[in-house]
Order: C-alpha cells, then sequence, then structure tokens
C-alpha cells in the first residue's frame, strides 16, 4: 500500500515496488486521473495495481481502503506512508485550519495507515513500513510550521514503531527527501527554487525516482537489518542533522 500514490514520490515509490515484483495498492485521496496513471505505471513495470481512494485523515477511511486492498490482494506487508500536502505561511498569519489541516494529513495520516496495517504484519511476522519526512524535520524552515512539525513528528512515531513491532521481524524506517522535482515545489517561484537550489551541495533537486529507490530497498530482503533508521536523500542539504 502506497499513499499519496497519484503522483510524485507516492508514484515512483509504486512504481520501483512494482519493478520488484509487488502489487500495489494505490491508495490516493482526489486525483482519479493521477491514480489511473499510477496504475498504467505499475501495470507497465510488471505489476498489479487496485486503485482506493480515501482521506487519510479519515480513519475510517483508511480502514475501508485497506480492506479492498486486502480483498484484492491479501494483507498488506508493505506500507509506504506518503500522503502529504502543504499550507504554507509565517506562523503570524497561520490560523488553526492551516496548522490542523496538515497535522491531520501528514502525521494523523500516517498513523491511521500505520495502525491499520500493523495487526495484519505482526500477524504473518514480516511487515515493512516506510514513511516519508522531510530534511525540514531536522533543518527547519521559514513559513513552514505546520508542515516541519508534522514531518518531525514522524520521525517519533517511526521510531516508535520501529521499537514496538521489531520482535515480529517488522521494521520501520523513515526516508526524509531534501528538495524534490514534483507537483509541489514546480509551483515555487524562479527566485525561491534557484535560492533552494543553492543550498544544496550537489546543487540540483533531486527526482521522485531517486526518493523511490531508497525506498525500494528499505522494503527489500536487503534491508531486513535496518529499522529506526532516518535516511535522507537531500543532495547533502541536511548533513548534521
Amino acid at each position: 500500500m502506497v499513499t499519496g500514490a497519484s503522483r510524485g514520490i507516492g508514484r515512483a515509490c509504486a512504481t520501483a515496488l512494482a519493478a520488484d515484483g509487488h502489487r500495489v495498492g494505490v491508495c490516493f485521496g482526489h486525483d482519479d486521473r493521477g491514480a489511473a496513471e499510477t496504475c498504467a505505471a505499475v501495470e507497465a513495470a510488471g505489476g498489479e495495481a487496485l486503485a482506493v481512494k480515501a482521506d487519510v485523515a479519515d480513519p475510517a477511511a483508511v480502514d475501508a481502503a485497506f480492506g479492498q486492498v486486502e480483498e484484492a490482494f491479501g494483507k498488506v506487508e508493505v506500507l509506504v506512508a506518503n500522503a502529504g500536502i502543504n499550507r504554507d505561511g509565517l506562523i503570524m498569519r497561520m490560523d488553526d485550519d492551516a496548522w490542523g489541516s496538515v497535522l491531520r494529513t501528514n502525521l494523523d495520516g500516517a498513523f491511521h495507515a500505520i495502525r491499520r496495517a500493523a495487526p495484519g504484519m505482526l500477524r504473518a511476522r514480516f511487515g515493512r513500513i516506510v514513511t516519508v519526512g522531510s530534511v525540514t524535520a531536522l533543518s527547519g524552515s521559514a513559513g513552514q510550521a505546520n508542515y516541519a512539525a508534522a514531518k518531525a513528528g514522524l520521525i517519533g512515531l517511526t521510531r516508535a514503531m520501529a521499537r514496538e513491532l521489531a520482535s515480529r521481524n517488522v521494521t520501520a524506517n523513515l526516508v526524509a527527501p531534501g528538495p524534490i522535482t514534483t507537483a509541489m515545489t514546480d509551483a515555487l517561484t524562479d527566485e525561491r527554487r534557484q535560492a533552494m537550489t543553492g543550498q544544496v551541495p550537489l546543487g540540483r533537486f533531486g527526482t521522485a525516482e531517486e526518493v523511490a529507490a531508497v525506498v525500494a530497498f528499505l522494503c527489500s530482503d536487503a534491508a531486513g537489518y535496518v529499522t529506526g533508521a532516518v535516511v535522507p536523500v537531500d543532495g547533502g542539504l541536511g548533513m548534521g542533522h
């Protein structure tokens, strides 16, 4: 199951996992066309896909989405909690809705998905959980108090799950992307993009596929001894954090 899979990093993760032989539940919030395109990409990579629509902030919707995937493919053994939104603004101008909506989607949504997936993983004595965080969780970012707080919360959530679930061979890790070329960053001004690029030691934005490659590794048998890790995919931006 990949949440937020209708585009960007989520689509790239779904495709990479399909290439590794997984059947993929493509969980999405509202972009029906994007979800269909992700399913086509999964099938082109040799996998099977099922699109399931759910607002991850709603636990009942998450439960229903998992039920659909379980009916089609069996218990979810790999979860990529990627769904996220941003509503940027300076703290003095950030209203309660901008704060709460980002926390509900980016942090509560991951919690809902992990809580729903964990029992099946524990019974199977196997599971891979990967949450998608951000370099901003550790470095901070002006105008993104809500986003940075949610992504920082994901680190604590992921590491708590790593400790809780390890005895049953279930791993939990977080990938922390830096600036990645997605629809979210495409909306930035050229000036902002140039400023961000200048802060990255490798001197460029990353790609969704580069993030997905790390996610796919963490979901693989080769990563069976990796848990509780925060893995940066940020061109060196977060070095030292």
